[in-house]
């Protein structure tokens, strides 16, 4: 993770811009950056050990003393680019299937009895990845991985389980999408801004393509795709490699390996002109202006470019201190609200927002045009010393706070793994944000192409632009 997944003014309203990227059924654990970013706290190394079962399963351990307590997260190399054409939605399905029960814990027994034991559990879905998690008193650490691998191998599909469940699924993409006219607009716009890539299709899936999943497409996807030799096991907490190494291998070096369905390597053709689209509803509250750039994300860009659009997007849009924020909203006053993100931690390319909501009696063509000025300025110059040194402290210190959460640490380095970097990409990643330089934003203000990019004016029934 970044520091861009740690919430504050301005990320709170570009976090439901991107709703559709991940679908989570609970929030991920958020850190209280500094509210003026003069200071971080020094930070609390946390040492990793990897080691792989004769099965191909990689396992991560992160240990944690402070407390009694394990988290546990299977990651899966499988999220919504392996969808099968005509199938949108199954990786995301199936993470519900997972919860439907085997022989031996039939229907929901899983997470019973994970609550009866005083844990948590739950999953989580995205365009590149699942991932399922467990968070249980360290005794009880073997009943989760008992579970976990229980359900791997053993999950019972069957009509009577899938069709509630799409049923499930359909009602979830209507209470989260079709009930949201921001989400409906983001959905648009991510399948506008990815010509043939697959990251434009919805992460839940268009409602008419899960309508048509079935008990054998489901049982096809599991056996294809959950295996593992497909899986990353991190735990995080009061243990030691040699224990976890002994209950990996008890519990899960059992299992056979699978045959695995290749991943799709997609090839986006170039883009001759920017996209833009207004979209009308009637349940929309307020107007609102939001660009989306198809930019280079950690797995794909030059050494330090994703560093420079990380540091960008907090210079530009990271809340109440930031360009955007205070040339639109606090000096201009177009803006109630105006900000900027960058979602870099994918497999292929990354995201790059920015958004803004215009004030009563000004019009999203005004706010445009303000907004690119504002963008216009940051690529004339680089920006000022103070300001630099304050965006690296916040950035920084999200990753510090960050350490003091056991499944924060887990889901840290489970996501790089999982898409392709290391764990020492996440070691590394705060000495790289200190080193980025004036220079290395303003090329990351000047690579925002609208070439590659879409604009979008959400609008009231009968607002004017």
């Amino acid at each position: 993770m970044t520091g861009s997944d740690f919430p504050n003014r301005g990320r709170v309203f570009a976090a439901a811009l991107l709703t559709g990227l991940a679908l989570c059924a609970s929030a991920p654990l958020s850190a209280q950056i500094p509210a003026r970013g003069d200071s971080a706290p020094a930070p609390r190394q946390s040492t990793t050990f990897q080691f792989a079962l004769a099965n191909g399963m990689q396992v991560v351990v992160i240990p944690d003393h402070r407390a009694p307590v394990a988290t546990q997260m299977l990651w899966f190399r499988v999220g919504a680019v392996d969808d099968p054409p005509g199938l949108s939605g199954i990786a995301h399905f199936f993470e519900h299937m997972m919860f439907r029960g085997t022989k031996a814990v039939p229907g929901d027994g899983f997470a019973q009895t994970v609550s009866r034991n005083g844990g948590e559990s739950n999953a989580f879905t995205s365009h590149d990845y699942t991932a399922y998690y467990e968070q249980i008193a360290k005794d009880r650490l073997p009943l989760a991985m008992r579970l976990e691998a229980d359900r791997l191998m053993n999950l019972t599909l069957t009509e009577a389980t899938v069709g509630p469940e799409r049923d499930v699924v359909l009602e979830e993409r209507r209470m989260r999408v079709e009930n949201d006219p921001q989400s409906l607009m983001n959905e648009q716009m991510m399948a506008a801004l990815h010509l043939s890539h697959p990251y434009g299709r919805p992460v839940i899936g268009w409602a008419e393509e899960i309508r048509h999943i079935d008990r054998v497409n489901a049982q096809d996807f599991y056996r294809r795709h959950y295996a593992p030799n497909n899986a990353i096991l991190v735990v995080a907490g009061d243990v030691t490699p040699d224990e976890v190494r002994k209950l990996a291998t008890e519990h899960y070096g059992k299992l056979p390996r699978r045959p695995l369905e290749p991943r799709s390597e997609s090839a986006e053709p170039p883009r001759l002109a920017e996209t833009r689209m207004t979209v009308r509803r009637a349940d929309a509250r307020v107007p609102v202006f939001s660009r989306f750039y198809r930019v280079p994300s950690y797995t794909q860009g030059r050494p330090g470019q994703a560093e420079g659009l990380e540091m960008y997007a907090q210079l530009l849009g990271g809340g109440a201190t930031s360009l955007l924020y205070r040339t639109l909203v606090e000096d201009r006053k177009l803006a109630s609200e105006a900000g900027a993100d960058y979602d870099g931690y994918n497999r292929d390319a990354g995201n790059f927002v920015v958004y803004a909501v215009p004030r009563p009696g000004v019009t999203l063509e005004a706010l445009e045009k303000a907004v690119d000025q504002v963008l216009a300025g940051t690529v004339r110059a680089a920006p000022q010393a103070q300001d630099l040194a304050r965006a690296k402290t916040r950035l920084v210190a999200s990753t510090i706070y960050r350490r003091d959460s056991q499944f924060a640490l887990a889901n840290t380095y489970g996501q790089a793994l999982a898409i392709g970097l290391t764990a020492n990409d996440v070691d590394t990643w705060p000495t790289r944000m200190r080193a980025v330089t004036g220079d290395q934003v303003r090329q990351a203000a000047a690579g925002l192409s609208r070439r590659n990019a879409v604009t979008g004016y959400l609008l009231p029934s009968g607002g004017k632009k």
